[in-house]
């Protein structure tokens, strides 16, 4: 397969590999476990309020320690600042939970959570910023990284339906105590996995600056970064409707038709071919999805699992298509950056759908959602990717 043209697949059976790429998959699932559940538990609380604000922090928190990343992971060793970041998160969440637990911590539940949940952001966008831009990366051959990077992502993209399915249903049944612990224990396998794998040391370079935009954003994918982002935020606003387990389990049959269709119907397809294909899939599910909110239930003859599995294939096409043009516009030793700012963008995006989704454009998702799949589809088509193959450069 050309790998100039299409998302590598992966070829690689170590051991360090696959304990990394679980451990990313454990502790994006760590996170995504809240996102169905939390809007639900706060409004039971009287504190629906705080649900948008909640939700934006998160995103906010994202992009707090990167500036720090580079002088972090120089200064130390870099799989112990992921390994503390990951433990940050867990006392996030343990204080969640004593939040949410009554008579254990009495403070105010809505505000409390919007700043556990930006410190939660910060945590997560460190941890996620050292194993994708540095472990992973250091985990293989050079000319393994691309094919590393590309497998790794999978591995979180699909903890972005393990997690609320696991949430939903321990919420249903236990509450949102039991899914804050669950939470929890993702992360701590997640860092038993990176504990697992050995590193080697590197000295660090001469002179560190502490504020750094390596291995934290690339100026060069602004463009990259803008448009992903909006096309991430139309799935923001799709999870801020109220969704099922089944909508979740049917993205993951997404995820493995996005997967196979990489290898099979994209090989030797246009560049363009991938997003522009999501794009329309998100637009199409967005309007069965307004036609079913609209008409009795029961009535409407298209099946409720096809919006999902549009979405699912949507974004694991768009993900992987991304993720090739954030690698192959960055210059020599920028592959780390061009990672964090692929996750920032990703990342960021779904939360500012979702805060948006629980506030301004409540009574909107779908609507809103369309409207930004067609700027998204002709950014895309008419700026973005005729930009990115005159300035690409690799």
């Amino acid at each position: 397969m050309n790998t100039q043209n299409t998302p590598v697949h992966v070829k690689l059976w170590n051991a360090d590999f696959w304990r990394l790429s679980i451990a990313n998959m454990l502790m994006t699932m760590a996170v995504y476990m809240l996102v169905p559940v939390f809007p639900l538990w706060l409004i039971s609380q009287g504190e629906g309020a705080y649900v948008g604000w909640a939700m934006g922090s998160y995103g906010l928190g994202l992009f707090v320690m990167g500036c720090f990343c580079n002088y972090l992971v120089q200064r130390f060793r870099r799989n112990h600042v992921c390994l503390l970041s990951i433990l940050l998160m867990v006392v996030c969440l343990a204080l969640m939970y004593a939040v949410a637990r009554p008579g254990l911590l009495p403070l105010p539940k809505g505000s409390s959570m919007v700043v556990l949940r930006f410190a939660l952001g910060a945590a997560f966008g460190l941890a996620q910023m050292v194993l994708m831009s540095t472990l992973v990366i250091d985990a293989c051959e050079s000319f393994q990284r691309t094919e590393a990077n590309h497998g790794s992502s999978w591995f979180g993209r699909f903890a972005i339906s393990l997690g609320p399915v696991a949430s939903l249903l321990l919420f249903k049944y236990q509450g949102i105590e039991l899914v804050l612990l669950a939470s929890g224990v993702c992360c701590l396998f997640s860092m038993f996995c990176i504990q697992t794998v050995t590193f080697p040391f590197k000295a660090p370079e001469d002179r560190v600056s502490h504020f750094s935009l390596d291995r934290f954003f690339l100026p060069d994918g602004a463009l990259l970064f803008v448009n992903l982002f909006m096309i991430t935020t139309i799935v923001g606003l799709v999870f801020s409707s109220t969704l099922s387990p089944l909508f979740y389990a049917m993205m993951m049959l997404g995820f493995f038709l996005a997967l196979l269709a990489e290898k099979y119907m994209f090989a030797d397809a246009d560049l363009k071919s991938e997003s522009i294909t999501g794009l329309i899939l998100i637009g199409s599910a967005l309007l069965i999805m307004r036609h079913q909110s609209s008409v009795a239930e029961g009535l409407t003859a298209i099946s409720p699992a096809i919006p999902p599995v549009f979405i699912g294939f949507a974004i694991g096409v768009i993900g992987s298509r991304f993720l090739l043009f954030f690698i192959k516009l960055s210059r020599h030793c920028q592959r780390g950056t061009s990672q964090s700012t692929f996750f920032l963008a990703w990342e960021s995006g779904i939360s500012f759908g979702l805060m948006l989704g629980y506030t301004v454009l409540s009574d909107w998702h779908f609507e809103s959602g369309m409207v930004l799949s067609i700027i998204a589809l002709l950014l895309y088509n008419f700026i973005t990717h005729p930009w990115y193959m005159k300035h690409k450069n690799r």
